[in-house]
């Protein structure tokens, strides 16, 4: 067998070892479900990309060490950088990946990365039983999206004071849940935090699938189309979000940080 490149790339950050850290594994030929989950398990962070080449561009799945997921943004601009920076795709041009969430196309301007994904807009619903408990906060504001609760906070004080027990957080029926809060910096428009123990991450340091249900929920309360977002975890992150009506664009940078070969 030969050996197949691997690199972990930071995304949403511009310097090393801040934002969220991803794997991005460039694959010339078909593997199984089985032996992927086993590298991203090896891997052990929050997502690791797996990028095959195909005729009309690159198919592209995302794996946390313990599942498979539909959307991750984190991770498909890891993948995005590595193929422009690697020279696999020519830097000016356009990146179509082609995933389990539809084709989702990446453009370079600059330093700065741009994805196209499709909306998940948050309705409101009454909270998990639970849910307060499990947070250790009250919400003021409780919705769903296909994916994930979002749940809104009265102060980022609070956002950023948060402890949850993730043993009873695990027990809520999604992907993860998006606690999110007005910004207490005037750099930013609003602050967020993800946590996903149900799939195997308790806490995620950047989401940017979580920023396509993020969006539109802070659009519609700002009036604004175009707002810049501080993930406020331990490592931090910045994600440039752009609301089109059904389509987000996240932007974000990229490093990397390691090159190496799965033998």
């Amino acid at each position: 067998m030969h050996a197949i490149p691997c690199l972990q790339v930071d995304a949403f950050t511009d310097r090393p070892f801040a934002g969220n850290p991803a794997a991005v594994c460039l694959l010339d030929d078909e593997r199984d479900a089985q032996w992927m989950q086993a590298v991203a398990a090896e891997m052990n962070l929050s997502e690791t990309a797996f990028v095959r080449p195909q005729e009309d561009g690159f198919e592209l799945r995302w794996f946390t060490p313990a599942v498979e997921v539909d959307l991750c943004g984190h991770a498909t601009l890891a993948a995005a950088h590595v193929l422009w920076t690697e020279g696999i795709v020519d830097s000016d041009d356009i990146v179509l990946f082609h995933t389990r969430s539809g084709v989702l196309q990446c453009s370079r301007h600059g330093e700065l990365i741009e994805m196209d994904f499709p909306a998940t807009v948050a309705e409101p619903l009454q909270a998990d039983e639970g849910l307060a408990e499990a947070l250790g906060v009250e919400p003021s504001w409780v919705g769903g999206s296909k994916f994930d609760r979002l749940v809104l906070v009265d102060s980022a004080q609070i956002l950023r004071a948060m402890q949850p027990d993730f043993a009873r957080l695990r027990a809520v029926p999604v992907r993860g849940v998006i606690v999110t809060s007005a910004s207490d910096d005037q750099r930013f428009d609003f602050l967020s935090r993800f946590f996903g123990p149900a799939v195997g991450i308790d806490e995620d340091p950047v989401t940017g699938s979580a920023h396509c249900c993020l969006g539109p929920f802070w659009s519609e309360r700002l009036g604004k189309t175009e707002m810049t977002a501080f993930q406020a975890s331990a490592r931090g992150g910045i994600v440039y979000v752009r609301v089109a009506g059904e389509r987000i664009f996240l932007g974000g940078n990229a490093v990397t940080v390691l090159r190496g070969e799965l033998a």
